[in-house]
């Protein structure tokens, strides 16, 4: 499972390519909303859950994915990017792991994940 604790996996920016890791893991109903990249590693936000993925080796042939459905959230908070300030972050409290918390660079669908994931919290 991915460290979630470790902060330089998390600064990630948009980059619709990188849904192309997770599409043999969605469900044959599941919605690509959007999807962000870090150097290597990155996250995928789909109508149902989160998939985030570890890329390792030196190669990259080998990923951990790690689910993240929100039906387990609990609590989120969203920051959206500012005038000078053009970074925005997204926390979630999940049931069984805790805090998980990601870091976004340039433009972001926060406001939509946000809305998404409202929809399964309430």
């Amino acid at each position: 499972m991915i460290d979630f604790n470790n902060k330089g996996f998390f600064k990630l920016k948009q980059n619709a390519d990188f849904a192309d890791k997770v599409k043999d893991l969605l469900l044959d109903d599941e919605q690509i909303i959007d999807a962000y990249k870090s150097m290597r590693d990155g996250v995928v936000f789909t109508d149902k859950r989160i998939i985030a993925v570890n890329v390792q080796g030196i190669t990259g042939s080998k990923k951990d994915f790690t689910s993240l459905p929100y039906k387990n959230i609990v609590a989120y908070s969203i920051e959206t990017s500012g005038t000078f300030d053009i970074d925005s972050e997204l926390e979630i409290y999940f049931s069984a792991i805790g805090q998980v918390r990601f870091e976004f660079t340039g433009q972001s669908s926060m406001l939509e994940i946000s809305k998404i994931i409202s929809k399964h919290l309430l």
